[in-house]
């Protein structure tokens, strides 16, 4: 029975380290680890429509000389927009999942915008939004409502635009309208 078991555990411990030289060897081979989201994820990952994009960028009126951060940017095309249909000066993505931020980086590069747009894998609040001119979003409710702090404390004059929810009570939108069959909201920061 002894010989049995010790049989037994070599066996499980040889498949075992027979599996972590196969997947090492994939790394190696491959030059790349499939990377990994730190935290879970509190938005899923839902594309803002073209037509959407383009209104909110309207809507803030970007230009030359704006920064435009995308708060949980998936795949890139806010601020890939921004900077080359808009002629704004930079893009910045924050996103938490590596995924989306790989594929955001692609993207950037297919535009010709890669220079000019930068994606970060952080968690947005985290992110230092300071630079920012014009700040663009599509997430959920309550994560609006947490950031307002973060957004009244920014520069007087920083545009905010969000697809779909707004801040709740704690700050009212200065317009709010519908573009095929999905609402936007915007904000401007105000003096203090």
């Amino acid at each position: 029975m002894y010989r049995l078991r010790a049989w037994w555990s070599a066996g499980l411990l040889a498949g075992a380290l027979a599996g972590v030289l196969i997947a090492s060897a994939g790394i190696a081979a491959s030059g790349t680890q499939q990377p990994e989201v730190s935290k879970p994820l509190d938005v899923i990952y839902v594309p803002t429509p073209e037509s959407v994009v383009t209104s909110m960028l309207q809507t803030a009126r970007v230009g030359p000389g704006d920064v435009v951060f995308d708060l949980g940017s998936g795949d890139g095309r806010i601020p890939i927009a921004a900077v080359k249909n808009f002629g704004a000066a930079r893009g910045v993505g924050i996103e938490l999942d590596p995924q989306r931020v790989q594929e955001a980086r692609a993207n950037a590069l297919a535009a010709g915008v890669a220079d000019r747009v930068e994606f970060v894998q952080q968690d947005l609040f985290e992110a230092d939004l300071s630079q920012a001119t014009v700040i663009a979003m599509y997430l959920l409710p309550a994560i609006n409502a947490r950031l307002v702090p973060t957004f009244r404390a920014l520069r007087a004059g920083t545009r905010i635009v969000s697809h779909n929810y707004d801040m709740g009570p704690a700050w009212k939108p200065a317009r709010t309208y519908v573009v095929d069959n999905n609402v936007v909201h915007f904000w401007t920061v105000p003096k203090r």
